[in-house]
């Protein structure tokens, strides 16, 4: 048998056993179904045990290969921002339920191939948590990185930010084609000594640096502006009398109308629209994308619930957490609820809670309360910034259906939401209320 015959027949069979792969993918996630379950990671590691080789050679079949889209905070919303930018002239394959380790890479590229094992996509952009990040560049080394910061988060399972840092480095170093990096995080931007691939940097003009502090700047280290050239720089944040978000591009300043909340999303903008133009994209075509970028899944999703608006907010970090409260400034609820569970996916020490400052809470005109398995515990922790607690219900939705009934109609009730509590109330909210 010629070389170029055993070439064929090797990938021949290589091509079937993916396929079988997909198959048992589709076929668990379709019976995870069947019986009321998400799956979202189960699929992914059914076929990762089954064809460990699966990932790499579909990924490998892509034009433009692999994005991943790493770092402590806002990796879901960007990575949902990078994938509607990118979505304007290419077809996307991305893990938009927030399945981050490599098994909800696997799960999302098994359920959207077809039946044959086809993937009729251009380019994978994927989330990945710090930790599983690493594991994943292992298999398949990414054309594209986007990099965002490094903050405190689960210390009882990361370990101190340095050890975070030295995943993304690896990260880095994996890369072979395009690193985009945040040049205001100086753990990040010094990635670059770390990597071969071209490197281009974001970030916020220096007279917003200050409404954006890394970690040592969170705990009082002197700010920290950095002189680096950036593709993509956050110029001028929306306003009460004009609502859009500047960006300088290059050297044009367009202005975008983004559909998710706060400060830390336009920040999260400028990382999108700076991964956008590694592919050559113009500037008309990035505004459009982000424009149309929604909020990702309980990152500020809107609901309506008895005539009154809800917003479910994520928090699990204090960087997170302190950015998110910023989103109060432009509309405060009348019903802020902070529901926070120790599980293992939110981490079973919360005491970072107490390096998150709430006295901005005090100064709402509104009823404030508790709720998860940690109610109490946070009820006390607001009595500290002189933040009074109205109620502490532990049961979620009694909670928010409380709030919601406390306020008038058209008012708006906030829920600060730990991880597994937001997965359970985004349920609730779907059940008993409309999205928005």
């Amino acid at each position: 048998m010629s070389r170029r015959t055993e070439a064929n027949v090797l990938s021949r069979y290589r091509e079937c056993v993916d396929v079988l792969a997909v198959w048992l993918g589709k076929l668990t996630l379709l019976a995870l179904r069947l019986i009321g379950r998400r799956g979202n990671a189960l699929p992914g590691l059914v076929v990762e045990k089954a064809f460990p080789g699966y990932l790499a050679r579909a990924m490998g079949r892509l034009p433009e290969g692999v994005v991943v889209v790493t770092g402590t905070n806002g990796k879901t919303t960007t990575t949902k921002m990078v994938a509607t930018v990118l979505s304007e002239r290419l077809q996307v394959l991305t893990n938009d339920t927030g399945s981050n380790f490599v098994r909800g890479a696997i799960t999302a590229t098994v359920e959207h191939a077809s039946w044959s094992g086809r993937l009729p996509y251009d380019v994978a952009v994927f989330e990945l948590d710090e930790a599983w990040a690493v594991r994943f560049v292992e298999r398949v080394p990414p054309q594209r990185a986007l990099l965002l910061n490094v903050m405190r988060d689960q210390l009882d399972r990361f370990g101190e930010i340095d050890t975070t840092a030295r995943l993304l480095g690896t990260v880095a170093a994996a890369t072979t084609g395009q690193l985009v990096l945040n040049r205001d995080d100086e753990r990040i931007a010094a990635l670059a000594a770390r990597t071969k691939a071209a490197v281009s940097y974001y970030g916020v003009a220096p007279e917003l640096r200050e409404l954006f502090p890394n970690d040592e700047e969170l705990y009082g280290g002197p700010l920290h502006v950095s002189a680096v050239p950036a593709t993509v720089e956050l110029r001028a944040l929306p306003g009460p009398s004009r609502p859009v978000t500047r960006l300088r591009i290059e050297d044009t300043e367009p202005e975008v109308i983004l559909r998710a909340e706060g400060p830390h999303n336009a920040q999260n903008a400028c990382a999108a629209a700076a991964l956008a133009c590694t592919f050559g994209f113009d500037v008309d075509s990035v505004v459009a994308g982000l424009n149309k970028a929604s909020p990702a899944f309980g990152r500020g999703q809107q609901f309506t619930v008895e005539g009154r608006r809800v917003t479910l907010q994520l928090v699990k970090n204090p960087g997170g957490f302190r950015q998110t409260l910023r989103t109060l400034d432009a509309d405060a609820p009348a019903a802020p609820v902070i529901a926070v569970n120790d599980d293992y996916a939110d981490g079973r020490d919360v005491s970072w809670l107490w390096d998150v400052d709430f006295r901005r809470l005090s100064t709402l005109p509104a009823r404030r309360s508790t709720s998860g398995s940690r109610a109490a515990d946070m009820a006390v922790r607001l009595r500290y910034d002189d933040v009074e607690v109205d109620e502490i219900e532990p049961e979620l939705e009694k909670a928010v259906r409380s709030a919601v009934a406390a306020v008038e109609p058209d008012a708006r009730v906030v829920v600060f939401s730990t991880y597994t509590a937001m997965w359970k109330l985004h349920a609730v909210l779907q059940r008993v209320g409309t999205a928005a």
